[in-house]
């Protein structure tokens, strides 16, 4: 994948991991209010040996020093020093609870005995520091004896008195958070993750082109006024959606040879075929094209009804026999674009369209028009876009993003090719724009409303 693949996901999923962010870092908020904070006291205490008498006794006592001092350690955590600090301060816990709170190291090569006591009160932890120190030497000095007199070998001196901390050595507030802050950032970016893994819909022009490996001939972007209704002559001339039509209609002009007719369908409803073949036929006829949109959709009849014309008499009437096209023919609005609406719904639409009459119907009107848009059913329910695909120079595909899965595109594509359709390219539609530019200049809704009026007047 590209790395612009990864930053789309990143785009598309933004909200989901701040949320997941958030809800860490409250989560490591409640863990800092929950948690009793503690301080701790610490301690120093150096380890000594009588005088020796030479050199050669300083380096010996030096060494017997630093491995009593190691013993040492191990024997700060025994009942015996830990029961008169118990008795001592008046504890009201057992001897492997003080143990667990009192820490004793020493660094290698070292004779200096590192102490920390643990307590929610520092005072109470500095106390517990200091009886331990007389603790240890009490038990200490009872355990070695000099061999010339009855004096003690060892002697323990504190080095400074037991600390009394001002601040609670936890919870640790920077580390916590920072620690939310990353379990979070970890936790959004694996449900992305699992979110574009488990995901099947189609989001983004390089899914389109991935699926197919056909050329992307253009890219219709999300309006919600366009979604209401409004067509080209309608809209704002600079805004990116009329730019799109016009940007197809450029590349449907550079295929290997001109196009006389297409079908234009998609794989299920609701992806913008009909408002794709609309006003794409708008699009060619304002650039002078002879065009002729057919709505073949009779069951839906979308683009009959977003155009609001009549449809007693239609290309339904046209294959029954019942009407000739020129008589069936509507032209819309200002621009008076010429439509073969869809006619009265009959009960066999697939018959009707696979019939001679039908391949007669389009022969005569590739001869009349530079350009015959078929607006058709999607390909997966029904079979009307294959059967028009006979009758027809070529087909686009609509694919719409956020509302079709790749399964489906898929389906849709192996169905064309079953009946050597011959697909032209692919046009993704509700592609997500970003930014204010796209909306600089639009035109004012108002102004929008009195164009469409006249339009339709």
């Amino acid at each position: 994948m590209e790395l612009r693949h990864y930053l789309s996901v990143l785009r598309r999923g933004w909200l989901i991991l701040a949320a997941a962010v958030i809800v860490a870092l409250l989560g490591a908020a409640a863990i800092i209010a929950l948690t009793p904070p503690t301080y701790q006291s610490e301690l120093r205490i150096y380890v000594s040996v009588d005088d020796p008498e030479d050199a050669d006794e300083l380096g010996l006592g030096a060494i017997y020093t630093q491995e009593l001092t190691r013993s040492f350690v191990e024997l700060a955590e025994s009942p015996a020093v830990l029961e008169p600090v118990i008795e001592d301060l008046g504890l009201d816990e057992s001897v492997g609870a003080l143990a667990g709170r009192i820490d004793v190291e020493t660094q290698v090569q070292t004779v200096i005995l590192e102490t920390t006591v643990t307590d929610g009160d520092p005072e109470k932890a500095a106390a517990i520091a200091g009886s331990f120190a007389e603790s240890l030497d009490s038990v200490i000095q009872g355990l070695t004896f000099s061999e010339s007199g009855g004096g003690t070998l060892v002697t323990l001196t504190p080095v400074e008195e037991p600390s009394v901390a001002t601040q609670p050595s936890a919870p640790n507030s920077t580390i916590i958070l920072g620690l939310g802050l990353l379990v979070g950032f970890s936790l959004g970016i694996v449900i992305l993750a699992l979110r574009e893994v488990l995901d099947t819909r189609v989001r983004t022009e390089d899914d389109v082109s991935a699926l197919s490996g056909l050329t992307v001939l253009g890219a219709v972007p999300r309006d919600r006024e366009i979604a209401a209704g409004t067509l080209i002559p309608q809209a704002d001339p600079s805004s990116p959606w009329v730019e799109s039509f016009r940007t197809l209609r450029t590349n449907l002009g550079f295929l290997d040879k001109p196009v006389s007719s297409l079908v234009i369908t998609s794989a299920i409803r609701g992806e913008g075929a009909s408002s794709v073949a609309v006003n794409l036929a708008l699009s060619l006829h304002e650039a002078g094209e002879r065009v002729l949109l057919v709505d073949a959709d009779m069951r839906a009849q979308t683009a009959t009804r977003m155009l609001g014309l009549e449809s007693d008499r239609g290309l339904a009437e046209v294959l029954t026999g019942s009407s000739s096209h020129a008589e069936a023919l509507q032209l819309w609005g200002a621009e008076e674009l010429a439509v073969l609406p869809a006619g009265t719904a009959p009960p066999n639409p697939n018959e009707l369209l696979g019939s001679s009459g039908m391949q007669q119907l389009m022969i005569e009107l590739n001869r009349d028009y530079d350009v015959v848009l078929i607006d058709a059913p999607p390909l997966l329910p029904v079979s009307d876009a294959s059967v028009l695909s006979a009758v027809s120079a070529g087909m686009l595909l609509v694919v719409g993003l956020g509302r079709v899965d790749k399964k489906q595109v898929q389906k849709a594509l192996e169905t064309a090719q079953m009946v050597d359709a011959r697909i032209h390219g692919l046009v993704p539609t509700r592609i997500q724009t970003r930014g204010t530019s796209a909306h600089a200049y639009r035109m004012p809704l108002s102004a929008q409303r009195s164009k469409a009026r006249a339009a339709a007047s």
